[in-house]
């Protein structure tokens, strides 16, 4: 299996649906899964409304794409993106796709992706539809991308916050669960996986934290433990469900 860093990406923007205002954020995100070897964004360059990703694109080279809108009400803009999509495909030269758009009319082009072994990362707010966000491997909501690494303070969701919230504490219990050792501990990184399988829309910024461990220590159902890894002084973190403990 490739390293995620060297991954070759194609990252194709649906212009109609992305706010130029997440670019520097969006293209820093997709360094953490590879390299963006080919940067396309679709639209109607013929229209005023699309005047504020003209400086974004020059400086972050991405090629704008030409779409005329030949029927009103219709979204050529989706097919062009659907069919350089698949011309890319087809070419074998990349490791995955980088999809940002809100619309759900691109889920099943992430789906097809997939079929063809293709890792696909979706980007989109946060109304973006269940069907696309789950047809990605991973899907990274846009607010995120505005906001300082390490989460804004007044969105920052207390530890009572995360309690009440089922759905999360079923997810981070269940991932830790799947990931543990008999003993009842779990890598981070391997609980990280997990909840990526289960979860492609979870981010702990989604919730003010900028890591995953920010989060776990949070939510304080978790007991999280450094350890050293072989004799330098790097560590790595394992935790273990309270639950677990308590009945151990």
């Amino acid at each position: 299996m490739s390293d995620p860093i060297n991954l070759k990406l194609a990252v194709l923007i649906d212009a109609d649906n992305a706010q130029a205002s997440i670019v520097e954020g969006l293209l820093a995100e997709i360094a953490k899964y590879g390299t963006a070897h080919v940067k396309r964004i679709y639209g109607d360059w013929t229209l005023p409304n699309l005047g504020s990703w003209k400086d974004t694109l020059l400086r972050h080279s991405i090629q704008p794409m030409q779409q005329f809108r030949y029927t009103k009400g219709k979204n050529a803009t989706d097919g062009a993106m659907m069919i350089d999509a698949m011309d890319l495909l087809y070419s074998r030269n990349f490791d995955g796709f980088c999809i940002v758009s809100s619309d759900s009319d691109f889920t099943r082009l992430a789906s097809r992706l997939r079929e063809s072994g293709m890792t696909v990362y979706g980007f989109g707010e946060q109304k973006t539809p269940e069907p696309f966000v789950a047809a990605c491997d991973k899907f990274v909501y846009t607010e995120v991308l505005r906001e300082d690494a390490g989460g804004d303070a007044t969105t920052r969701k207390s530890g009572k916050e995360l309690k009440r919230d089922p759905k999360l504490v079923t997810l981070l219990r269940n991932a830790v669960d799947s990931a543990a050792d008999d003993t009842g501990w779990a890598g981070l990184g391997m609980v990280g996986t997990a909840i990526a399988k289960r979860s492609p829309e979870f981010d702990s910024r989604n919730y003010g934290y900028a890591k995953l461990s920010g989060l776990l220590k949070a939510v304080q159902l978790f007991d999280l433990e450094e350890r050293p890894v072989g004799r330098g002084p790097n560590k790595a973190l394992y935790v273990r469900d309270q639950k677990t403990a308590a009945s151990a």
